[in-house]
């Protein structure tokens, strides 16, 4: 073969394989969520860069989020356009619904109105990523799409730390993408309060700053309504002194005094920053959980003292234009109907019979729930128990509001754990559209705080859940889930890291400890003690490796699961069109689950040293590892600080924190490493290292 030949070949070859080389070919394209009708005839002509001009015959321009389209222009004629979109009212789908049609050389989008615009297009931008993945031409298809349930909203909990504000701009791009409408950002102290200046911390965001992101949202279909915790979870006002004397207990900063007419002076003070903040919310969630008040030892019973509260800060929001939401435990455990609703072993007939035996309590209180109200149901284990069904038909019967909440992280460490509760999110959400509800709430807390990243893959489970209940399975989810995360390319089983993950993480939580104590470490008198498994004495050689050989076990088998699962990411990392800063957050996970569990393998070559010549090995080894560690930890604030301000301000007043969460419990991000720093600590004061 000569030269000539030799370089065509090459050339050809590498166009082939190109992936700006499109073939006239059937590719595999995945929405999120599922569309209620997706249906592919064929393969039409159009590339993603052949789309140049828009048509609209109303001369409307492309909403905000279409910048995937790149740069195309306005056509003066329809016939000159790739891209033509219509809102009709009139068409016969329902509200947030679209058409989409892809003909040979035209994409055509009807829709019944600008939710619905704004949904056919965050589509065609998902048929795209799959063309340029695979190389192909888009499809030519149809798809007729529209929610099963109206309202679709996540919860934003910025309780102990917050994101860089760019970051919640990119959220809610991505948000729009795949069809959430809305979110509850329970707010905290993040707002740089107005009328009750010294609550707000020194890295909250400006009022200004809320309203630009509100009004950002808003121009891509998500209205942002503030949750202000009222009542219990008071902390992060009753914490600072001038606030001290509105306690219901003086020695405690969980709840306020609903008996003092200044607690609803600094509650709705409160209530108008976040509304001013976030104007274009329909809802005021105003807390009320996890709360049991005396009105400082007022004899008047916990539920009497809530409800009057409720009844005060309902009247407020609806002054306000705002509908309250309120979370209903209390009001059910205080009136004994609560346990059944997590417990579903239970029969029908042993939960009816719960409920006839005091139902009558609830009864008596019906006048005093407030009919303005929606009463939110939460249920984050459990949602396909008959006692929860119960309690929402109850409110349903007796002419109440109500919504259901489930979660996608509750007080899992470092990840979402149970494969992210995808069952659960679909459980609820199958519940709610059966019973005819307007949405559903995807609860996600931050009293553990992992990345917000690695909430995602149970965000877009209770999208497509909530979107289009259970079109495809939570397996075929999963699969879907990475090739529109990430690539087409990474979509097969075998790149499934994230429930094997979930294994040496739960693991990894209290490896080094006696039991569950690992959100308790930083209160105890003595954490080298009380805290710590024990070390290896040297006069008992043998003993610490026979005592904890089950835990060793253990140790070996998370080194080997994360070996495995690193190896997942890092060729995930190579092929991955998108999202590669998610994989790198999981890869700091995944070494640090595996990272830990060394330290046991080390100290059992400590324990079963011979003489000091091994003594000296094994010491030297575990210096090295400490040094490693700090590396990692370096490492892994690295990659959080990309997005996250890790560190509270120097100023910042912690809670007394009744539940204990990690990450209120210090100033650094070294509560994320305690038991390991600990440890290191443990060894080098009890252990003679060389």
């Amino acid at each position: 073969m000569n030269i000539f030949f030799k370089i065509l070949f090459f050339v050809g070859t590498n166009l082939f394989f190109s992936c700006n080389f499109f073939v006239i070919k059937t590719g595999d394209f995945k929405l999120l969520p599922t569309p209620q009708n997706f249906q592919i005839n064929g393969v039409s002509n159009l590339q993603p860069d052949d789309i140049l001009f828009f048509y609209n015959p109303n001369k409307k321009n492309l909403p905000p989020g279409s910048s995937f389209l790149g740069n195309i222009k306005r056509a003066e004629v329809k016939e000159n356009a790739q891209l033509i979109f219509t809102i009709e009212p009139s068409v016969k789908i329902k509200d947030e619904g679209y058409i989409l049609k892809i003909l040979n050389e035209k994409i055509i989008i009807n829709a019944k109105d600008k939710a619905g615009l704004i949904y056919g297009l965050a589509s065609l931008e998902q048929l795209m990523e799959d063309s340029e993945d695979q190389a192909v031409n888009l499809p030519l298809c149809e798809i007729k799409d529209y929610p099963l349930l109206t309202y679709r909203p996540i919860h934003l909990d910025l309780k102990h730390h917050r994101e860089t504000i760019e970051y919640y701009y990119d959220l809610i791009d991505e948000l729009k993408k795949y069809k959430i409408n809305g979110i509850i950002a329970e707010v905290e102290d993040k707002i740089e309060y107005k009328r009750e200046s010294l609550i707000g911390s020194s890295n909250a965001f400006s009022i200004k700053d809320w309203q630009k992101l509100s009004e950002y949202a808003k121009e891509r279909n998500i209205s942002i309504s503030p949750l202000v915790q009222g009542l219990g979870h008071a902390s992060f006002v009753l914490k600072h002194e001038q606030y001290k004397d509105l306690r219901d207990d003086l020695e405690s900063d969980w709840a306020f005094n609903p008996l003092d007419t200044k607690t609803y002076k600094v509650q709705y003070n409160l209530y108008e920053d976040a509304l001013e903040a976030l104007p274009h919310g329909k809802y005021l969630h105003i807390g009320g959980d996890e709360v049991k008040t005396t009105g400082r030892n007022s004899g008047k019973s916990a539920l009497e003292l809530q409800l009057m509260w409720l009844n005060k800060v309902c009247e407020f929001a609806e002054e306000k234009g705002r509908i309250p939401i309120f979370w209903d435990d209390m009001l059910l455990k205080q009136v004994g109907l609560y346990r059944p609703m997590f417990q579903p072993e239970r029969s029908k007939k042993e939960v009816d019979s719960i409920w006839n035996k005091n139902e009558y309590k609830l009864k008596e209180f019906l006048p005093l729930l407030p009919k303005n109200c929606i009463y939110m149901r939460w249920n984050y284990h459990t949602p396909e128990a008959y006692g929860n069904t119960k309690a929402i038909e109850w409110y349903r019967d007796n002419g109440l509001q109500v919504m259901g909440a489930t979660a996608g992280q509750t007080r899992w460490v470092l990840m979402p754990q149970r494969e992210g509760n995808l069952k659960q999110i679909r459980d609820f959400a199958m519940s709610s559209i059966k019973s005819g509800l307007e949405g559903l709430l995807l609860t996600l807390w931050d009293d553990d705080s992992p990345h917000f990243e690695l909430y995602k893959r149970g965000i877009i489970g209770f999208a497509n859940d909530t979107w289009s209940g259970g079109k495809i399975s939570i397996t075929e989810f999963k699969k879907a889930y990475r090739q529109r995360v990430y690539s087409i390319r990474v979509a097969a089983p075998e790149f499934a890291f994230i429930d094997q993950l979930e294994t040496p993480v739960a693991e990894w939580k209290n490896i080094l400890l006696k039991g569950n104590k690992r959100n308790y470490l930083m209160k105890m008198e003595n954490p080298y003690e009380e805290g710590l498994i024990e070390l290896p004495k040297l006069k008992n050689q043998g003993y610490w490796t026979e005592k904890f050989k089950d835990r060793i076990k253990l140790a070996e088998n998370m080194i080997l699961s994360c070996d495995s699962i690193s190896s997942k990411i890092k060729q995930m990392q190579r092929m991955a069109s998108r999202n590669k800063y998610s994989l790198e957050i999981y890869e700091r996970v995944n070494e640090l689950v595996g990272f830990t569990p060394k330290l046991l393998l080390l100290l059992r070559l400590f324990d079963q040293a011979q003489n000091e010549e091994q003594r000296i090995i094994a010491s030297a080894k575990i210096s090295f590892l400490k040094k490693e560690f700090f590396k990692l930890r370096d490492r892994f604030e690295k990659t959080y600080s990309k997005t996250r301000i890790i560190h509270k301000p120097k100023d910042y007043i912690l809670d007394q924190d009744h539940h204990h969460h990690l990450a209120n419990q210090m100033h650094s991000f070294d509560w994320q490493f305690t038991a390991e720093l600990l440890m290191f600590e443990k060894i080098s004061n009890e252990l003679k290292l060389y």
